[in-house]
């Protein structure tokens, strides 16, 4: 394996001081590095605070910004951040008007930002609020375990509560729209190539020449089934179809289309992929009225692309289009 990094141990943290000496116009360095927060904040403000493991980057702080995130913290590679760099994000970026918590659903995340919350509330200065991601539909859903995972539709409840928090909505509208994005919010993805994580050296999963692994986590997971090799209208057929029965209808509705790199795939080849998503869709009666295409939401190096399809109506509209300026993200 070759990498451009002094040491997988280090490897987390010395690339958010290269993002942070990069972007020192936008964000900042919280209190002991613990996490890193928007350079101007907004008193009176909703603070919106999301994190994760290292390796899905630029989510989540490339998201952290104007119309976006507060902060985020960072883990070690697919590894949740500590209760205590929640806790710092939170007391450096509440003004008084609370917290959201945007928060995947991962065990580890879900736990941890969950002892953060009670920690922060314990003294009764912070209100705080959750949203929990999970969007995958590669997960069945169940009455038992964690279900569902939040993957690249978490961008899409950043982006869109991030605009109405900035707008001053306040913590209880925020959660319910954060909710309301959630239920109108559906991603799968595909693989040609597993993830090499630095501490081991290896990868996540290996595929023969002539294998794709349909339904990938975005932590290096392996999928939901192993399929033979097909030709790019053929899998987008298969991932769209997937996420088409799972919303049961979308006819004659207004659609934001997603198409994410996981690390390894060319933006040609994601401009492909959103072509022949676009047709599928339109072919079923939706309409894509948004679109956003790029490589957003990692699985550090790993070759696929996934889609993630949110329904809109006038107001999620009018969010995502409201202004953000960000590392990644901008308009």
């Amino acid at each position: 394996m070759k990498k451009f990094m002094n040491g997988a141990g280090t490897l987390a943290q010395d690339c958010l001081e290269g993002f942070v000496a990069a972007h020192g116009d936008i964000v900042l360095f919280g209190e002991g590095k613990k996490h890193v927060r928007r350079r101007v904040l907004k008193p009176g403000k909703v603070a919106v605070i999301s994190g994760g493991g290292a390796g899905h980057e630029p989510m989540h702080t490339g998201f952290v910004g104007h119309g976006m995130l507060d902060a985020a913290c960072t883990g070690y590679v697919f590894t949740s951040p500590t209760p205590d760099q929640i806790l710092s994000a939170i007391r450096e970026t509440d003004s008084g008007a609370g917290t959201l918590l945007i928060v995947k659903n991962y065990d580890g995340d879900v736990m941890n930002f969950e002892m953060a919350a009670e920690m922060a509330m314990a003294g009764g200065t912070h209100r705080i609020e959750t949203v929990i991601v999970n969007d995958d539909i590669a997960v069945e859903r169940s009455a038992r375990g964690t279900g569902r995972r939040g993957v690249a539709g978490t961008l899409v409840v950043e982006k869109v509560v991030g605009a109405a928090a900035q707008g001053g909505a306040d913590l209880q509208e925020l959660k319910a729209l954060g909710e309301t994005v959630v239920a109108a919010t559906r991603t799968m993805g595909v693989a040609l190539k597993g993830t090499t994580v630095p501490q081991t050296s290896r990868e996540t999963f290996v595929l023969g020449p002539n294998e794709m692994e349909v339904g990938v986590g975005i932590h290096g997971e392996p999928g939901r089934s192993r399929d033979q090799m097909k030709d790019a209208s053929a899998i987008v057929d298969l991932i769209c179809g997937h996420i088409l029965k799972d919303f049961g209808s979308l006819d004659g509705q207004s659609v934001l289309l997603f198409v994410n790199g996981l690390g390894g795939t060319p933006l040609s080849e994601l401009y492909l992929v959103f072509g022949l998503a676009q047709v599928f869709f339109e072919g079923h009666g939706a309409t894509v009225a948004r679109s956003l295409v790029g490589t957003y939401v990692t699985s550090l190096d790993m070759a696929g692309v996934s889609i993630t399809v949110t329904v809109l109506d006038k107001r999620l509209t009018a969010l995502w289009d409201a202004p953000v300026l960000t590392a990644s993200l901008r308009w």
